[in-house]
């Protein structure tokens, strides 16, 4: 390849608030793999009420941490797909801090933490610097 091609092809350098996104992201997903191995070992060594419900809810945890967390990876390298599944993430963790806020219990500040996380992840990706940085946009027809 020419150098003329190699500069078409290099997006630059990625973005503070694209980084700042993605580490919102995989902070995401390590939550939900504590999570999931913290149900996992409960049901397992535990007494909850019941153990099959558990160990489902923490293996299922554990493999959906791994859509975050390929996703972040992706909006590292600046991979253009990486940005919807991180919006559909933030999208999802919206009901559930809302459900965490109507909780009345110490579920309360985790719903807090989650709705900003989610808010200023969605926020970090619509901005039109890290769209850019993406190549997502309208496209120059000249």
């Amino acid at each position: 390849m020419s150098s003329a091609e190699d500069n078409a092809n290099d997006p630059g350098p990625r973005p503070t608030r694209l980084t700042a996104a993605a580490a919102l992201a995989a902070l995401e997903g390590l939550a939900l793999v504590v999570a999931g191995g913290y149900l996992l070992v409960e049901g397992i060594f535990g007494s909850p009420d019941s153990a099959e419900q558990a160990v489902t809810g923490g293996v299922t945890m554990m493999v959906l941490a791994a859509l975050p967390l390929i996703a972040a990876r992706g909006l590292l390298k600046l991979r253009s797909w990486s940005r919807g599944p991180v919006l559909v993430t933030q999208i999802l963790a919206l009901p559930v801090a809302w459900q965490l806020l109507q909780a009345n219990s110490l579920l309360i500040p985790g719903g807090i933490v989650l709705a900003v996380v989610a808010i200023t992840t969605l926020v970090l990706l619509l901005n039109p610097e890290s769209t850019k940085a993406l190549g997502i946009g309208p496209r120059d027809t000249a």
